[in-house]
């Protein structure tokens, strides 16, 4: 047995030796085997966490909170190697990009930390007008009154539950979180690196179940005033549907274009195209999913797209040569095929890929993409880069913004009148020049519109404000 091994058995042990009579087997997707278990949590048990944090009321300092999130970064960079491994084994991405997503948690905690410290306060002087008075309002942000109910996704085990569970502390508040069944060692052991930093349990609990027996509950029970959920359109749209009179914030799918212009540097698009497509194995709702080429330069951004794609090594996503894992399970591989061989039998040519084994899915290259073919139409959540040309700018805009979604997109271009025209004109959250969709900072604000999401944008900041409530007073000022 590796290191590595014995260091993913040495975390999951025992959590799984807790996981008592009914657990949830939780299945390396690369090699098949059950790496560990985690408990099946009953209504009645969320309903006991949600009480418990509804009952606890936090008074720690801003001090004590960065000091907690400094420390917890601290321990993550320490164990990154074994945090790094987990994400692998759970979820089947390589140990590249799984190293590199530990970089991430560390950032987001730090950021938190950094925000922590600022005032969040505002003041207004009331003289401003003629019937002014000599008074001002100042401004400051409260923790909501109620239990943040949070549910992440598997294609970024821990990042994503950072995103969630730093903002809460940050500001404060209370959590319960229910991460992915397909990958909860990552946030089991975020959450506790967090306790082990001082974090008080009650501020941060983790359940993990069958989300068909207990997400009910983590709607729209009473303790609940805010549900925070990334993940797919239909189950936001759920969710939006059950939660009723409650804030909510949805981080939704993207069907992200990479849009190519006839003075583009190739060589520059069409790497930035095959990392945008197959980084974290395509399973970001940042990744590339539509390109979006001037017909006049299709052909050869083409061969440089499939040159580039053969050079990504795909295979054992423990071994530190390859460039892309698995996806997250045989059924997301199979998906993948299917939406593939479709756009074929419609009249796409396939140029490279569309190899599968198990869960174990080739980085994949289609042109001769109509725009109205499902694998471009909706979110295809994997490694395929489909090529779709386009004669016009007039024409890419109408492309990109034909879909439901509207989470980010990239454009290769030279000139600043196209810049302008994508920046004001697309139908997006964020519009990256000569850079992946997927660029941000932890910090920053990121978001979609459309389908792509609905409520307060994710990133430190903005998740901060979503997370509080603000609370204006006067006095009188002379």
């Amino acid at each position: 047995m590796t290191s590595t091994m014995q260091s993913v058995r040495s975390i999951v042990a025992p959590i799984t030796a807790k996981a008592g009579p009914t657990p949830i087997e939780v299945t390396n997707p690369y090699t098949g085997q059950v790496i560990g278990a985690v408990p099946r949590a009953s209504v009645a048990q969320v309903r006991a966490a949600l009480e418990t944090a509804r009952a606890f009321k936090p008074m720690l300092s801003r001090h004590q909170r960065a000091a907690i999130l400094d420390r917890a970064a601290a321990i993550v960079r320490d164990r990154s190697t074994a945090l790094a491994a987990l994400i692998t084994a759970e979820s089947g991405l390589c140990i590249n990009d799984a190293t590199y997503e530990i970089g991430r948690v560390s950032d987001v905690l730090l950021f938190g930390a950094s925000e922590t410290l600022k005032d969040d306060g505002q003041i207004f002087s009331c003289d401003l007008t003629p019937h002014g008075k000599q008074r001002r309002i100042f401004t400051q942000r409260d923790p909501l009154l109620g239990v943040i109910s949070a549910i992440t996704p598997f294609n970024h085990p821990m990042n994503q539950v950072a995103h969630k569970v730093v903002p809460s502390i940050a500001t404060n508040n209370r959590m319960v979180l229910k991460p992915s069944e397909k990958v909860p060692f990552s946030a089991i052991v975020f959450g506790q690196i967090l306790h082990e930093a001082g974090l008080p349990e009650a501020m941060l609990q983790i359940v993990t179940g069958d989300p068909r027996e207990i997400a009910d509950e983590l709607l729209t029970h009473a303790a609940v005033h805010l549900v925070s959920f990334t993940g797919g359109v239909a189950i936001g749209q759920s969710i939006a549907a059950k939660a009723g009179y409650r804030r909510m914030i949805l981080e939704l799918g993207g069907n992200d274009p990479l849009i190519v212009m006839e003075d583009a540097d190739l060589d520059e698009a069409s790497s930035l195209a095959v990392s945008g497509s197959y980084k974290n194995s395509g399973q970001r709702c940042t990744a590339v999913k539509r390109m979006l080429v001037h017909r006049s330069v299709a052909a050869q951004f083409t061969d440089l797209l499939v040159d580039k794609t053969r050079a990504w090594r795909h295979g054992d996503p423990t071994d530190p040569s390859m460039d892309m894992g698995t996806v997250i399970d045989e059924a997301a591989a199979r998906f993948c095929e299917s939406r593939v061989n479709e756009a074929v039998a419609r009249g796409a040519r396939l140029l490279q890929g569309n190899q599968r084994e198990g869960a174990l899915y080739a980085p994949t290259v289609l042109d001769r993409v109509d725009p109205a073919m499902p694998l471009v139409l909706h979110e295809t959540f994997g490694p395929v880069s489909p090529v779709i040309e386009f004669g016009s700018i007039d024409e890419a805009i109408a492309i990109a913004n034909g879909t439901r979604y509207g989470l980010s997109s990239a454009v290769c271009t030279q000139r600043l009148d196209y810049i302008t025209r994508f920046v004001r004109e697309l139908e997006v959250g964020t519009v990256n020049v000569r850079e992946v969709p997927g660029y941000r900072l932890e910090l920053t604000p990121f978001g979609g519109i459309k389908d792509s999401g609905l409520g307060y944008k994710e990133g430190v900041q903005e998740a901060m404000k979503g997370f509080t409530n603000v609370k204006t007073y006067s006095l009188p000022w002379q």
